[in-house]
């Protein structure tokens, strides 16, 4: 069976399958009238030009694990997977964007504000132009998450290894969702802010479906055990934590230039981070507290909680946190201080292939 090989190329063959999916959708959308086919079309600009970070991990980790076992699946087959699961990770996106308020995604404008600017009615108010630019990505990430789903069951795999898949697909979507919901109930303080709570919410946001379903999907289409699945579950969850734990840090304190972020946008949306989990405990929170979730919150008052947030060591506490998760995801990988050493269950250059990944990881700027 020929292997895949993670370079430049894969880009290219990735983002061709994405094109050609939007192409097909757009021209069958046109029956529905030029808007319908609009949104399709503009949404074609927006789906391309991520780092494919998803798909990265699915086809490397493929390669590492895949031997000349009979259930392994063909590279055309975790070509379309990988183009799917970074179509999921768009549609995630899209309805993030929704809920956060966002009109900026990857350093320019995002779906929502592309419709609401590029739309060529010259009676449509600003409020009714946001509206249909949101309304554009909710109505796309559904029929987005519909597609995936398409992807996973017309998969050529046999019969036992597609119900794997789309169990773990139906598992990602579930918990991401599961995830993003706790996410704004603790912004809107539905639930408490404790950081235990935090923490269970960041894992099922995003250490799910950015590492456990690529890591977990590799193993499947290269026809290994259910064991391996597991032990690749736990990896998954140190590795997203210490991810997502990294993205506040740099939504507070990293370059807007780099990042691609709004400017404050989670100060300005009253996100409730690790970073805040720790300074409600502090001294610092009487000033925090008062100006955090404003949406009309100034750069003075930015800097004065981010200088608070350092102060009061809140910053520290969640760098900590992230260097705990990369190193207890690498003793995961070796068997370092395992219970049951990984030596028997991954072999060496899938150890290799995740062990880069804490190495990214370390020093992250965007």
């Amino acid at each position: 069976m020929p292997v895949l090989t993670v370079d430049e190329d894969l880009r290219a063959r990735i983002e061709a399958r994405l094109r050609r999916q939007f192409a097909a959708r757009t021209s069958a959308a046109e029956r529905y009238g030029v808007e319908f086919a609009g949104l399709w079309r503009t949404a074609s600009h927006h789906v391309l030009g991520g780092k494919l970070l998803r798909p990265r991990l699915l086809v490397a980790l493929y390669d590492a694990l895949t031997d000349s076992s009979a259930d392994a699946a063909d590279t055309t087959t975790v070509l379309d997977l990988a183009a799917a699961i970074e179509t999921l990770h768009y549609a995630f996106l899209l309805h993030d964007d929704v809920i956060d308020g966002d009109v900026q995604r990857r350093h320019r404008p995002n779906l929502i504000a592309s419709l609401r600017d590029e739309h060529p009615h010259p009676l449509l108010a600003p409020r009714e132009a946001l509206h249909w630019g949101q309304t554009g990505a909710i109505l796309l990430g559904d029929l987005l998450l519909s597609s995936v789903h398409q992807s996973f069951a017309r998969a050529d795999l046999p019969h036992a290894q597609r119900l794997r898949a789309l169990d773990l697909l139906e598992h990602t979507i579930t918990e991401t969702v599961a995830g993003e919901q706790a996410d704004v109930a603790l912004t809107d303080q539905v639930v408490p802010a404790d950081l235990a709570t935090i923490l269970a919410m960041s894992a099922d946001k995003t250490a799910t479906y950015t590492f456990e379903l690529p890591l977990r999907l590799a193993a499947i289409l290269a026809g290994r055990s259910p064991a391996i699945e597991n032990h690749l579950a736990a990896i998954a969850r140190h590795l997203g934590l210490a991810f997502q734990l990294q993205d506040d840090l740099l939504s507070v304190f990293g370059d807007a230039a780099r990042h691609g972020k709004d400017p404050h946008s989670d100060l300005r949306e009253g996100k409730r981070t690790a970073l805040i989990a720790y300074a409600r405990m502090t001294s610092a929170w009487r000033r925090i507290e008062p100006r955090l979730g404003r949406s009309d919150l100034t750069e003075s008052d930015a800097l004065l909680i981010r200088t608070l947030l350092e102060e009061c060591g809140a910053r520290d506490f969640v760098a900590n946190l992230v260097d705990e998760h990369i190193d207890a995801a690498r003793s995961l990988i070796t068997g370092v201080n395992s219970d049951v050493g990984s030596s028997g269950l991954l072999p060496a250059a899938a150890q290799r292939v995740l062990l880069a990944i804490p190495e990214r990881l370390e020093g992250r700027q965007s």
